[in-house]
């Protein structure tokens, strides 16, 4: 993967989303501080980048994607301001910075991730104005579009695999294979999935398509959750930036502790090379190839 390439597209996917930010002014300043603060915070902005790429590996041009990328990546955030919660994981520091219940109060950062999400499909709905009174095709794509975001963001996709994780865990009820694979799949895969399909989507993929680019980005988001598994186990600590064994000590089931890490690292090459060969499948002389390597690189990555 080229590092200086991946910089450019990140930084370029950066200044497209923070384009649909709320404005900090008025009655409503408190809340969009906080929305924004939480927003900017950083990360790799890899499911607005897996998006466009997809979109453009099907060969997508002009803006219709840009508001959809800021939405996922706007609900992408909520979660974690929730998760950050006292109520869930009572996390003091993210991505190097005090949370958003740390700095703006435990309500407030409530109403920004009740914000953020709100204003996620408010955003992607601004698609609409984008095209021509006649293009119903276009009209068709962004409504399906967003039929696939909030599916993939509800209780059928990324809420549904949170609610379960937290439910063991409080309980301390016993995961399964069939349990802990549906966490990772909707609360890591799910959002992945609704990226590379809305992308796939608005550039005009047939339904076939669409499904292959679900099923690739399924592969993804699991081989993602497995290979953070394996780290927690193998990795370094330099490399990791904070202590291994963390899931061992807490006495957490995990992919590894499941089905051992031959099986483990088995099932990540295997779900790393059919991820791989479905992007290949359409990748052109334009378009693709950076698509596929990023994805071998979060599925392989060794921090």
């Amino acid at each position: 993967m080229n590092q200086e390439e991946l910089s450019k597209r990140i930084k370029e996917t950066e200044r497209i989303i923070a384009g649909y930010l709320p404005k900090e002014e008025g009655f409503i300043k408190s809340v969009a501080k906080a929305m924004n603060y939480s927003f900017l915070a950083g990360g790799k902005r890899l499911r607005p980048l897996l998006m466009q790429e997809t979109f453009f590996l099907f060969g997508g041009t002009g803006k219709l994607v840009e508001p959809f990328m800021a939405a996922l990546e706007m609900i992408h955030t909520y979660s974690l301001i929730h998760d950050d919660l006292p109520c869930m994981d009572n996390d003091e520091y993210r991505r190097g910075q005090k949370t958003t219940h740390i700095v703006y109060g435990e309500g407030m950062a409530v109403l920004a991730g009740d914000a953020l999400l709100n204003y996620a499909y408010e955003t992607a709905a601004g698609a609409f104005g984008l095209l021509d009174e006649d293009d119903l095709q276009g009209y068709a794509r962004v409504a399906g579009a967003l039929r696939i975001l909030a599916e993939k963001a509800g209780i059928y996709g990324m809420v549904g695999g949170q609610a379960v994780d937290v439910e063991a865990e409080k309980k301390g009820l016993p995961v399964n294979a069939e349990m802990l694979l549906f966490i990772h799949q909707n609360k890591t895969a799910a959002l992945i999935e609704a990226a590379m399909m809305t992308g796939a989507l608005l550039a005009g993929a047939s339904g076939e398509q669409i499904t292959q680019m679900e099923q690739c980005a399924r592969d993804v988001g699991i081989a993602f959750q497995i290979q953070d598994d394996i780290l927690d186990v193998a990795g370094s600590q330099e490399e990791m930036g904070k202590p291994v064994g963390s899931d061992e000590k807490n006495h957490k089931e995990t992919y590894v502790s499941i089905f051992g890490m031959e099986k483990s690292q088995e099932d990540v090459n295997l779900l790393s090379a059919r991820a791989a060969e479905l992007v290949q499948r359409y990748e052109t002389a334009d378009s693709g190839t950076f698509l596929r390597e990023l994805i071998l690189s979060l599925i392989n990555r060794t921090h």
